[in-house]
């Protein structure tokens, strides 16, 4: 069956429908990794998104419920240039296509895919409508795509977010491969406990402050602050999340509540909470950061990390006061990715230290804030 990319501006890319045989609509963004494919369907960050992967064979090893970033996918659609109906690996307990329909995500293949890159890089994400059918009135799908909420000034985080509290198993602590994730941190060490928001937070992020030998309970994103407190903290994390920080302002005044009081570190949506919290702004990029691939400079180490990302707002650097020091930088366009407090403890990256599947450069961030939370306790 066809299906029918179709942009706000009136651009439109004919293919083959896979997946759900349904109409799906969203800011379509473009993601440059070579692999991961289910760890992005499953990213909560890509609520609201209609997702072009530009690596061009999709869905050939499968899909596997230990690679899930959540317990379902939160894409709204998916384009690709080629989209395997079959799987080749040991780990797949489904195939992408089967996978995808399950959840009623549709998929356009079939397509250009440098083409849609080439589009989005020269005019900016825009909305846009997958759909599929024999016959399909253009002109609508055009119509639908022009009138699709825009993104900015949109609360998504608050949608995503557990509704409940409750706490992450810590007596399952394994990697995707099932290895262990214990650390000499277990031979001793007093377990730290960590309150983390979820504005749309990945397992793999629970993952890794548990193999820090972390308790973890997890929070809905509207929790106040003193909440929090009485839950009596080591440390508090703010988690990745989709849409605009700006809209969060119930987030916004809790960590002006929490600063000082506990140590707290974000990543993503969380960093860019604590850049308008800290009083700087936030403004939305041209096509965002979408990768596994992305550089970033630390101006602590002077060593660079390949870093994965994904958002399309962020912190403008001139906007911070004096007391918020510059951490981390992007070198593809210089954006701030980074940031830290002089005497208050807490530090904020843009970028995704988790990454799963990959890169791990940046892995020592967490370990960065357990160092945080002991030395807070002294």
């Amino acid at each position: 069956m066809q299906a029918i990319l179709a942009l706000e501006d009136g651009r439109i890319f004919r293919g083959k429908s896979f997946g759900a045989r349904a109409e799906c609509s969203g800011e379509v963004v473009f993601n440059t990794s070579l692999t991961g494919y289910q760890e992005i369907f499953t990213d909560p960050s890509y609520a609201g998104q209609i997702v072009v992967l530009t690596n061009p064979h999709i869905g050939n090893y499968g899909t596997t419920p230990s690679d899930a970033e959540a317990s379902r996918p939160y894409i709204e659609g998916l384009v690709t240039r080629e989209f395997s109906p079959m799987s080749s690996n040991w780990r797949s307990t489904q195939v992408a296509d089967e996978y995808l329909e399950r959840y009623g995500v549709p998929v356009i293949g079939e397509i250009d895919t440098r083409a849609v890159v080439r589009h989005l890089r020269a005019n900016g994400v825009m909305r846009g409508v997958i759909a599929s059918g024999e016959s399909l009135d253009v002109d609508a799908l055009v119509a639908t795509a022009r009138a699709i909420k825009k993104m900015d000034g949109t609360d998504l985080a608050s949608g995503v977010s557990t509704k409940v509290a409750y706490e992450w198993d810590a007596n399952e602590p394994k990697n995707q491969t099932g290895d262990s994730l214990l650390t000499e941190n277990e031979g001793g060490a007093k377990q730290m406990h960590v309150v983390a928001y979820d504005f749309g937070i990945k397992e793999n992020i629970l993952r890794m402050l548990t193999r820090e030998n972390c308790r973890v309970t997890v929070v809905p994103a509207k929790t106040s602050a003193a909440d929090v407190m009485a839950m009596k903290p080591d440390g508090v994390f703010f988690s990745n999340g989709p849409g605009d920080p700006e809209p969060l302002e119930y987030a916004v005044e809790n960590v002006r509540q929490l600063q000082g009081k506990a140590p707290i570190f974000g990543i993503c949506l969380g960093h860019q909470i604590f850049g308008l919290a800290l009083g700087g702004k936030t403004y939305k990029l041209k096509f965002g950061h979408h990768g596994g691939n992305h550089p970033i400079m630390n101006h602590q180490t002077g060593k660079v990390e390949i870093t994965a990302q994904n958002h399309n707002f962020n912190v403008d650097p001139d906007s911070l006061p004096a007391d918020v020091e510059r951490t981390h930088t992007n070198l593809n366009d210089q954006t701030l990715a980074g940031l830290k407090h002089k005497t208050d403890p807490m530090f904020s990256v843009q970028y995704h230290p988790e990454a799963s599947p990959g890169p791990h450069d940046s892995h020592y961030l967490f370990k960065d804030f357990r160092k945080m939370m002991e030395e807070f306790k002294k």
